[in-house]
């Protein structure tokens, strides 16, 4: 039997080009930096282990469907998505290329697991409160990127945080030092 690794993430933002300029990210084109974001995952993540992704997975997700999807199918792992902000519609529903994409479990806004046997509360967004906060639960988060510090047991798990360095981390990873 395989050992199952958990993984975690946020911010991907495949295909949006720009996040180069933005953030900025240190790459000379949205490809290069796609490439780079499958590279990184499937060089750490196996086709077995567990992925959650923080939201904001991919960008002009109607114009670039196929592309997402192909993406998509390149990524190793069990993909689970908690939403963000740009992987919804203008309604606030998610959009449906993100719906039609084969997701191990339906996209959620927020989302309680245990990692080793520690509560976990994966958001999008950065929460001063969370569930089992005040009883050793740790909290992730995207959506900042890097611009708004954890508190207590939480933190940033955007790709373009230093230590995450656009791959999947576990929570051992993202955890050292938090305690």
């Amino acid at each position: 039997m395989t050992f199952v690794k958990k993984f975690y993430l946020a911010d991907t933002h495949l295909g949006h080009e720009r996040m180069l300029s933005m953030q900025p990210r240190p790459f000379g084109s949205i490809g290069e930096h796609d490439e780079y974001i499958i590279e990184a995952w499937n060089s750490a993540v196996s086709e077995n282990d567990i992925v959650y992704h923080l939201g904001d997975f991919a960008f002009n997700l109607s114009r670039d469907a196929d592309r997402i999807r192909n993406i998509f199918g390149r990524l190793n792992g069990r993909k689970h998505l908690v939403i963000g902000n740009h992987d919804v519609d203008k309604r606030g529903n998610l959009h449906p290329t993100l719906a039609s994409l084969d997701w191990s479990a339906r996209p959620e806004h927020a989302l309680r697991t245990k990692d080793g046997g520690h509560d976990l509360w994966l958001s999008h967004y950065a929460a001063r409160s969370w569930p089992s906060q005040h009883y050793g639960a740790y909290h992730f988060y995207g959506h900042s990127h890097g611009k708004l510090p954890g508190v207590g047991l939480s933190r940033d798990v955007g790709v373009d945080m230093p230590d995450v360095d656009f791959t999947p981390r576990t929570f051992a990873e993202l955890t050292r030092g938090l305690i």
